[in-house]
């Protein structure tokens, strides 16, 4: 079953979602896992895309946008028309919607990166009860830093 994990920055924390997907993508690749990021736009892909590059000095993170980039070769895939191809080992959602992406139980993990913004937080909110409601395994996080 899939495993859920709400990643919620604190009061203190820098950055916003976005940089602390980036920071979740970073360890996740770094693990030897694939990460699928699920975004609500084409423009919100190629912000994220741009950050992936610059996050980090020294980093390298090997992505590309899911409609661009060859998934045999790129081990971080950013989409955002809600196909995933063959992905299925960590979805990152950024999509903020009250339910999760259709696709979401195929996949082995799901993160669930939140800022403080109020809207962001509601709907996350939501999602984690339609989570919940289903029996899937959730962890809350909240990053101070």
């Amino acid at each position: 079953m899939t495993r859920v994990d709400f990643y919620v920055l604190g009061e203190n924390a820098g950055g916003d979602r976005y940089l602390l997907t980036c920071r979740l993508v970073d360890k996740i690749y770094h693990q030897g896992r694939r990460v699928y990021i699920h975004t609500a736009s084409d423009d919100e892909a190629r912000h994220l895309d741009r950050l992936l590059w610059t996050f980090r000095q020294g980093s390298f993170i090997p992505h590309g946008r899911s409609q661009e980039a060859d998934p045999a070769t790129t081990p971080v895939l950013i989409g955002w028309d809600g196909n995933a191809g063959d992905e299925n080992d960590v979805l990152i959602n950024l999509v903020p919607a009250s339910e999760a992406p259709p696709f979401f139980s195929r996949f082995d993990r799901v993160a669930e990166p939140v800022d403080r913004d109020p809207q962001i937080r509601q709907t996350a909110r939501l999602r984690y009860g339609f989570y919940r409601d289903r029996g899937y395994p959730l962890e809350s996080h909240t990053i101070e830093k």
